[in-house]
């Protein structure tokens, strides 16, 4: 019998807590502070508690939070930040935003986050920052990354937008280098009702910074230290995931738990993610291998299962970072996941029965 499967089931994440986002976002409205509210200070406290972080700074999206890092770290127009081509679109955008240069690395072909092993050929004297990004919920090797960077002075920015919550080596993502970065967009593991983000730093200078950047450079009213921009995040999404965030731990377990369920039912059958030993993974996606993509997408949509390709092309490959030079094979790995990966419905919610309707459909197709 065909089910209909939803893939990141949004509307479940807000009936599960209605009642006290309602009245959160009511106190908010009544209050009238819509910018900078007291809300958004209780979130920062939150966060910091979360991640054990000395700061957190709130803004308006992961992918301003990027930008603020870049900013803060004074990244200048010529300057090289070095990334992977695996990624969604933000991580690179913003080093081209600031006249920065991406120096692209390969993937791992395991995890699909940075190959370490690849870095240190890349640095050079214009190389100011390393950016790793912690894919689908699983941190990248950020101690040889931080060793490097120790090693060149350089600082290291976590693109932590999909990994919030996750840990490496019993330490929190966004408190594992210079500056981490996190993105709050309604699909993520901890998601509000629109944009939002977060930078974490245990550096005060940098968080004071960075504080100032996202209003416009202010350090009191219309006194500008720094140019800066406009990237606060607004009170009634502060409101939002300060309930959320009251229950992430138990939507974390429950994503694993979806995880172990998936990994089960599909283990020798597909090559299932694979998880560092020292890792935990938040799962922002479950992503998967397959030959014959298109067909396989195409028969899962036609009985109720959605699918997602994160990503599709890489990002040496796209139009607009053309001017970079880079063509066709030069980063193999990154080129050939794209061209198979497949990441399947995952949320908090969904039921054994799904998983195995999921996986069963899947099995017929693989």
């Amino acid at each position: 019998m065909m089910m209909k499967i939803d893939f990141a089931n949004l509307p479940k994440a807000y009936q599960e807590h209605k009642t006290a986002i309602d009245q959160a976002m009511t106190s908010v409205v009544s209050s009238s502070r819509f910018i900078m509210g007291k809300e958004v200070v209780k979130l920062e406290n939150a966060l910091q508690e979360f991640t054990k972080s000395k700061f957190a700074i709130t803004c308006s999206s992961g992918t301003d939070a990027l930008l603020l890092a870049m900013m803060a770290l004074d990244i200048k127009p010529g300057d090289e930040i070095i990334t992977t081509p695996f990624t969604f679109i933000a991580t690179a955008e913003t080093i081209a935003l600031l006249g920065a240069v991406p120096v692209f690395v390969d993937i791992n072909q395991n995890t699909y986050n940075i190959d370490v092993n690849l870095v240190e050929e890349k640095i050079t004297s214009k190389t100011k920052a390393i950016m790793p990004v912690s894919l689908y919920g699983q941190v990248a090797d950020m101690d040889e990354l931080n060793a490097l960077a120790n090693t060149y002075d350089l600082a290291v920015i976590e693109d932590a937008a999909q990994s919030f919550g996750a840990t490496y080596k019993n330490k929190k993502s966004c408190n594992l280098s210079t500056i981490g970065c996190t993105s709050f967009f309604p699909a993520k593991p901890l998601g509000c009702f629109g944009d939002g983000g977060a930078l974490f730093t245990n550096d005060e200078i940098l968080a004071n910074k960075i504080s100032s950047i996202r209003i416009h450079g202010q350090t009191q009213r219309y006194i500008h230290k720094y140019i800066g921009i406009g990237g606060r995040l607004d009170t009634l999404q502060a409101a939002v995931l300060l309930e959320k965030l009251k229950h992430y731990d138990r939507d974390v377990e429950r994503r694993q738990n979806v995880a172990r369920m998936y990994n089960e039912f599909l283990e020798g059958k597909t090559k299932v993610p694979f998880i560092e030993e020292h890792n935990t993974s938040v799962w922002a996606q479950y992503s998967i291998q397959v030959e014959n993509r298109d067909e396989v997408q195409r028969k899962l949509k036609e009985l109720g299962i959605p699918t997602a390709v994160h990503y599709p092309k890489p990002l040496h490959l796209q139009e607009c970072f053309s001017y970079l030079g880079y063509k066709e094979n030069d980063f193999l790995v990154s080129e050939r996941v794209s061209k198979q990966i497949l990441s399947l419905p995952m949320n908090p919610y969904l039921k054994i029965e799904e998983i195995k309707y999921i996986t069963a459909v899947l099995k017929d197709l693989l």
